[in-house]
């Protein structure tokens, strides 16, 4: 269950702020949701160490599936339970961090069947988490900005809808097999690459092939390239590296890319000072 989790992760993620600019100021992305000894959602952005915390995980949706949030123990939204983080996300807010909510994930039930079928999971993500209308809104008054087939009219249908901040987090093999037509739409603001659980790509003692398929990743057409990782061993089941290793052997390399936008790290219940012991490197 855990290493498929941290295999695929997301397929999309979307802004939660109404004012979001895109910066290329290189920054720490972490995942944050599923697990409910990680700390809460405002507790996360206090610790200083973040520019991106993405909400994990709306992992039921398309096909005629009604889209159903879930972030483990931390609230229940078919209660309500959820909206209070509306208040959390706005503290996340002032503090300049972004607050995304990834769609998808390792374990989950989703597909899109057709283009009319992203096209009506766009529109429902549009009214219950973007800027349209819904009496059933899970994050509560927050307003989002933000199989391989009609992933990209998904993104279309979208950024359709107006000032919608999209991002992808395919595998480090490249192309990605499931989001390649996706991400090749040029609609994308953040890829963030799982370098992780994939022996080929990974870092495994030398980070010759990373590097080597970073510098692949570096022609996709998208703002901002993150260096997907694992922020301890445990956290996936392959692929970490040690704090010392990456400052000196990994990103004097990748940071040379103007698409270099920082480190995504899965995820905050793993983190225990890998994210501190990075940021300053960053």
């Amino acid at each position: 269950m855990a290493s498929r989790t941290q295999a695929l992760l997301l397929i999309f993620s979307i802004l939660i702020f109404a004012s979001f600019e895109s910066t290329h100021g290189s920054k720490i992305a972490i995942y944050w949701g599923q697990n409910g000894n990680e700390g809460s959602l405002q507790d996360t952005c206090n610790t200083g160490n973040y520019g991106i915390v993405i909400l994990a995980f709306l992992p039921t949706f398309g096909n005629g599936q009604t889209p159903q949030l879930n972030l483990a123990g931390h609230c229940d939204p078919s209660s309500g339970g959820c909206t209070g983080l509306s208040s959390e996300i706005a503290a996340c807010k002032s503090q300049g961090i972004q607050v995304l909510l990834s769609i998808g994930g390792g374990a989950g039930s989703y597909s899109l069947s057709s283009t009319d079928d992203a096209n009506q999971v766009a529109d429902y993500l549009w009214n219950n988490f973007l800027g349209g209308q819904s009496g059933s809104r899970p994050l509560g008054d927050a307003v989002l900005d933000g199989d391989n087939r009609y992933w990209d009219d998904l993104a279309k249908a979208l950024k359709g809808h107006g000032n919608v901040v999209l991002s992808a987090a395919p595998q480090c093999p490249f192309p990605d097999a499931s989001l390649n037509n996706a991400i090749a739409t040029g609609l994308f603001d953040y890829v963030w690459v799982q370098f992780y659980n994939n022996p080929p790509c990974q870092y495994g003692g030398s980070a010759d092939n990373l590097i080597s398929a970073w510098n692949q990743w570096t022609s996709v057409p998208a703002n901002q390239l993150f260096l997907g990782l694992p922020a301890s061993p445990e956290a996936a089941g392959s692929g970490f590296i040690p704090a010392d290793v990456l400052k000196s052997q990994v990103l004097p390399s990748i940071k040379t890319s103007p698409k270099y936008g920082g480190v995504m790290l899965w995820s905050k219940q793993y983190d225990n000072g890998y994210s501190s012991s990075i940021k300053d490197s960053i």
